[in-house]
C-alpha cells in the first residue's frame, strides 16, 4: 500500500503544477486557432499574478484577485490584439515584447509599493484560495482503501481555479467543435476570407478569441499566487507559457490532447521535485540544479523526438487584409 499512497502523493502534486500549464495551453490554443500566434502567454500569467495578489492583499478576498487577474490580464490580451490584429504588426515581436513589459512592469511596481524586493505580501486567510474537499472524501479514503485514497488524494482537495481550469479544458472542447462560434472560430484560423465572404467579421472573431486567452491566462496567473503560493514572487511564472505552447504544439491543437500533455510535465515537475535530495543508484545524489532541469530538458526531448508531425491552423500568424 506504500507505493499507492507514494503514487497518490505524485499525481496530487502533478495536478497542482500543470494547473497553471493547463490554464496556458487553453489560452493559446483558442488564440492560435483562430490565427493568432501568442507567445505572450508568460507575460500575461505574470502579470496576473501581480494583480491578483496586490488586489487580494488589499481587499482580503481571494475571489477580488481572480477578477484583478483576469481583468490585468485581459489588458495585455487586447494590447497584443491591437497590435497583431488592428495594425497586423509582427505577432512574435508584439508576444516577446508583453513578456518582457510584463516582468519589469511587475518588478518596479511590487518594489515600488512594498519595497520587498518585488514581492508582495504574504496573503493570509480569505486571501487565499484554500483547499476544496469534495463529498464522502474523507469516508472513502477510510472505507474503500485503494479507490478512497486516489479520490481523496488526487480528486478532492484543490482550490477553485484548478476546478476552474478542468472545466475550461470541457467547454473549450465543446464550444469549439459544436458551437456554431467554435466552427466559425476555426475557419478564421484556417481560412480567414472564406469567412469574410460570407460576411462575418475576422477581427471581431479575432479579438474574441484573444479575450478568452487573456481570461484563462489570468485564471492560471491568479492560481500561481493566490492558490499555489502565498503572493507574488518576482518571474514566478518560470517559463511555464512557453511550457505550455509546446504543450499545445504536442497535442496538435486539441483541447483533450493538450490536457494529458499538460499532466504529463506536471508530472514531470513532480518527479522533479520528489528526486531533489535522493541518492540514485550509482550514481548519488543528483544536484538540485540538474534536477530542477528535468521538466525544460524533457520537454525540449519530447518536441524534438516523440510529436511526429504537428500541423498548425493554415493561417496562423497570418494577417488578415480584406480583400478590396
Amino acid at each position: 500500500m506504500e507505493w499507492i499512497a507514494t503514487l497518490a502523493v505524485i499525481l496530487d502534486s502533478a495536478i497542482r503544477l500543470s494547473v497553471p500549464l493547463l490554464c496556458a495551453a487553453m489560452a493559446g490554443l483558442w488564440s492560435e486557432r483562430a490565427g493568432v500566434v501568442d507567445i505572450g502567454l508568460e507575460g500575461k500569467m505574470l502579470i496576473a499574478a501581480f494583480a491578483s495578489a496586490v488586489a487580494a492583499y488589499h481587499t482580503g478576498s481571494a475571489w477580488t484577485g481572480l477578477g484583478a487577474g483576469i481583468l490585468a490580464s485581459i489588458g495585455l490580451a487586447l494590447v497584443h490584439g491591437f497590435a497583431a490584429i488592428t495594425w497586423r504588426g509582427n505577432q512574435i515581436v508584439s508576444g516577446v515584447a508583453i513578456n518582457m513589459l510584463a516582468a519589469g512592469l511587475t518588478v518596479i511596481l511590487g518594489n515600488a509599493w512594498y519595497g520587498q524586493g518585488g514581492r508582495t505580501p504574504t496573503l493570509e486567510g480569505a486571501a487565499r484560495f484554500g483547499d476544496i474537499a469534495l463529498p464522502f472524501a474523507a469516508t472513502l479514503r477510510e472505507h474503500v482503501p485503494a479507490l478512497g485514497l486516489f479520490y481523496d488524494e488526487v480528486v478532492s482537495g484543490h482550490a477553485v481555479p484548478a476546478y476552474l481550469a478542468l472545466l475550461a479544458v470541457v467547454l473549450t472542447a465543446l464550444v469549439l467543435k459544436r458551437t456554431r462560434f467554435g466552427l466559425r472560430l476555426r475557419a478564421v484560423g484556417e481560412n480567414p476570407a472564406a469567412v469574410d465572404t460570407a460576411g462575418i467579421s475576422v477581427s471581431a472573431l479575432r479579438y474574441g478569441a484573444v479575450v478568452i486567452c487573456g481570461a484563462l491566462c489570468g485564471l492560471g496567473g491568479t492560481y500561481l499566487a493566490v492558490s499555489q503560493s502565498a503572493g507574488f514572487l518576482p518571474h514566478m511564472t518560470a517559463g511555464k507559457g512557453f511550457i505550455a505552447l509546446a504543450a499545445v504544439i504536442f497535442a496538435n491543437w486539441r483541447p483533450w490532447q493538450a490536457l494529458w500533455a499538460c499532466l504529463l510535465f506536471g508530472g514531470l515537475d513532480a518527479i522533479a521535485i520528489r528526486l531533489q535530495g535522493v541518492a540514485l543508484p550509482g550514481i548519488g545524489q543528483v544536484p538540485v540544479q540538474a534536477i530542477q532541469a528535468l521538466p525544460y530538458l524533457m520537454t525540449v526531448i519530447l518536441l524534438a523526438g516523440f510529436i511526429g508531425k504537428s500541423t498548425p491552423p493554415k493561417a496562423s500568424g497570418l494577417p488578415y487584409v480584406k480583400e478590396r
